[in-house]
């Protein structure tokens, strides 16, 4: 790499160069967020002569993805052949300088900044602001205020208006920025990685580069119409149609680099070569929308709230892209034995890089039709469901038994019809599609501990209208009888939540048979879905700390 060149910038030339549009911005950069306020000061630093830092810019002919315009203003392209100035460090105070020269209007957060509206006070002395943008409507104030806009632009008719003794002073503002010269340090035949980690190390008081907006830089290929996010932003639009919008821009490249390199961390997907990213990008997609179809369709989860972990996509699309056809048979059973068990150990709740390495030589297994083995238990007796069943929305340990509910199609209460999910109230764990059958305010009144209240064995999962406005904190003997008037299969209704209203005792109120009944029935559920291993029975598991690794 060439040593970094020292350079000084006029004003001319700078300007020149931004509507030419050979410096540009490029994709990681973030939104511009000083204030009219803040510009002004920096307006005023120039015209008294005060340094305001370097600019550090990255020459270069390599063309980067969307690059955004200084501001609202509409700059060209860069012309074919010529080198691009990409800014590193400097974005605000440029941004800022072009939007006050050019009198941009600006759009954020609901409003509309003028910056026409930046004033040089020609009454003010050098001790206090001569750069303003608060005035008031007073003829005096007219006859002292001068638009920037209009200083640097406007010929002497327009300053003929302004009391004589303040021309001169006029002369010497618009002298001052027009003959100003920017420091700048010019970084040249630098690779992209080197300039995003330039940039990364300028700002370490922001937020990091994520490897997405890295990568999203680095993938971009105008030739080929390929970019990274807009392709990205296509999958989600058409995941939502079948709510499993909520598949986060890691898990994808995560996928592509186990389809490429059967890794995943993030040095490995850092270099993976462009080329061969491009090439592979359809195949991803179509290998994550078949796991997607095969999640909903065989394992009956209706939205991606509910995985437990959203890089359970990544070996299940590794497997599809190796794999034509649908499972069937003892692929089927594998593949089924490997979902509950990274769901149920809490196996991707950390490592998770190193840990999809190991399970990618399980999935190779797998489609050989052979067992592969695992090196950590799973527990799927009733006693360790009662014992690690406190219910948090988050982890997934709980998602995967809100999975089996979901297997099984609940129905409503009401009138047998099925329970509509959905992604949105999903969130967090007084969702409206979450309902504590033995109500939390009845069992707090017969002097039950939280943590069997608050549990997986006592949730449902139920229709927004039945949670909130019928059952309230009525014990279930009471509101059940009110729903037998209405639905007449409500006994079979109920079997579809893996419950019986007789042998739970129900009709009873007694919490406790019930408790243990449930945990029974999922415990049932669960022991259809695991091949039992040796390392199963060692007992060496006693709780779990798990949550989805978004979460974490």
């Amino acid at each position: 790499m060439n040593q970094p060149e020292p350079q000084a910038l006029s004003f001319s030339t700078l300007i020149s160069d931004i509507e030419k549009g050979t410096i540009k911005l490029p994709q990681f950069q973030r939104d511009f967020v000083w204030t009219k306020q803040k510009s002004a000061k920096l307006l005023d630093s120039i015209v008294k002569g005060y340094p305001i830092g370097t600019f550090i810019l990255w020459k270069t002919k390599e063309k980067l993805r969307s690059i955004r315009n200084l501001g609202s203003a509409q700059l060209p392209d860069t012309p074919e052949g010529d080198f691009i100035q990409y800014i590193l460090d400097g974005q605000q105070r440029l941004t800022s300088l072009y939007a006050s020269i050019k009198g941009l209007k600006i759009k954020r957060d609901g409003r509309t900044d003028d910056y026409s509206e930046i004033f040089i006070d020609l009454s003010a002395n050098e001790d206090s602001n001569v750069v303003v943008t608060d005035i008031s409507e007073s003829e005096n104030d007219k006859n002292r205020l001068i638009k920037v806009t209009d200083l640097l632009n406007k010929g002497i008719k327009f300053f003929s208006k302004y009391p004589a003794e303040l021309h001169d002073k006029i002369d010497d503002y618009k002298l001052r920025i027009k003959s100003c010269s920017f420091s700048a340090i010019l970084l040249k035949e630098v690779s992209l990685d080197s300039a995003t980690e330039i940039f990364t190390r300028i700002n370490v008081t922001g937020n990091p580069l994520s490897v997405f907006e890295i990568m999203v830089a680095k993938t971009f290929d105008a030739g080929k119409e390929f970019d990274l996010s807009e392709k990205y932003n296509e999958l989600i639009e058409r995941l939502k149609e079948v709510d499993y919008e909520s598949i986060s821009n890691i898990t994808v490249l995560q996928t592509v680099s186990v389809l490429l390199s059967k890794e995943c961390s993030k040095k490995q997907l850092l270099k993976l070569d462009k080329k061969k990213f491009i090439e592979i990008w359809d195949d991803t997609v179509d290998a994550i929308e078949r796991t997607v179809d095969y999640f909903r369709s065989v394992y009956r989860i209706p939205v991606s709230k509910l995985l437990p972990y959203n890089a359970l996509i990544i070996p299940f699309a590794y497997f599809f892209y190796r794999h034509p056809d649908k499972p069937t048979g003892d692929s089927q059973r594998y593949l089924q034995d490997f979902f509950w068990r990274c769901s149920l150990s809490a196996r991707y709740s950390s490592a998770l890089e190193s840990k999809i390495a190991q399970d990618i030589k399980r999935i190779d297994i797998i489609i050989k039709d052979r067992s592969p083995k695992y090196d950590y238990p799973v527990d799927v007796n009733p006693d360790f469901i009662k014992n690690n069943g406190w219910f948090s929305a988050g982890r997934s340990f709980i998602k995967a038994i809100l999975c089996i509910f979901c297997y099984h199609q609940p129905k409503s209460f009401i009138d047998d019809s099925l329970v509509q999910i959905s992604n949105d109230w999903l969130k967090q764990a007084n969702s409206r599609n979450y309902h504590h059958f033995f109500p939390k305010a009845y069992l707090k009144k017969e002097g039950k501990d939280e943590s069997v209240i608050n549990h997986i064995v006592n949730i449902c999962l139920v229709d927004d209208f039945l949670n909130k406005r019928v059952i309230h904190s009525q014990k279930p003997s009471k509101y059940m009888k009110s729903f037998q008037k209405q639905n007449k299969n409500l006994n079979s209704t109920m079997k579809s939540h893996l419950i019986d209203l007789d042998k739970f005792k129900v009709w009873n109120d007694n919490y406790d048979i019930f408790f243990d009944k449930r945990a029974k029935a999922i415990s049932n559920e669960l022991k259809e879905r695991i091949i039992p291993q040796d390392i199963d029975k060692k007992g060496l598991i006693e709780n779990i700390n798990d949550y989805d690794e978004s979460d974490t």
